[in-house]
């Protein structure tokens, strides 16, 4: 089962262009957790995010998209990073989560990543027809 750990650090949705992570102990410290999900074979990717202050949203109003650059003034809470495991239950995702060393403003969302079969028969049968956009199986 594949999951998504989402890195939610309060705060990040004002941060300036450019902004980076400048505690090195900390930096450290997130670098061997990678490793440590890495070393335990269950790191499929693992990415940060710029601040949106660098992004842009992409809505569709009457069904046309509309573009909003950053920063996003409704914004509470923001992305600034993510995992993707691959485990054997949600239990064992959420167990990965809390060995995380994130800070006091941090918060990780676990959530599972649909798979094809998680689909009706009808929606499998039309995804099918696309084998090129399929994960591989192990």
């Amino acid at each position: 089962m594949r999951f998504m750990l989402l890195m939610i650090p309060h705060g990040y949705e004002n941060a300036a262009p450019g902004t980076m992570p400048e505690d090195v102990g900390a930096v450290a410290a997130m670098m061997a957790y990678n490793a440590s999900l890495q070393k335990a074979g269950v790191l499929v990717s693992c990415e940060g995010l710029h601040p949106p202050s660098m992004g842009a949203r992409v809505s569709f109003p009457g069904r046309k998209p509309q573009v909003v650059d950053g920063p996003f003034a409704e914004a509470k809470e923001v992305l600034g990073g993510y995992w993707i495991i691959d485990v054997a239950s949600r239990a064992e995702a959420i167990e990965w989560a809390t060995r995380c060393p994130g800070g006091e403003n941090e918060v990780i969302e676990v959530r599972q990543i649909q798979e094809l079969g998680d689909f009706s028969p009808e929606v499998q049968a039309v995804a099918e027809s696309f084998p090129s956009m399929q994960t591989p199986k192990k």
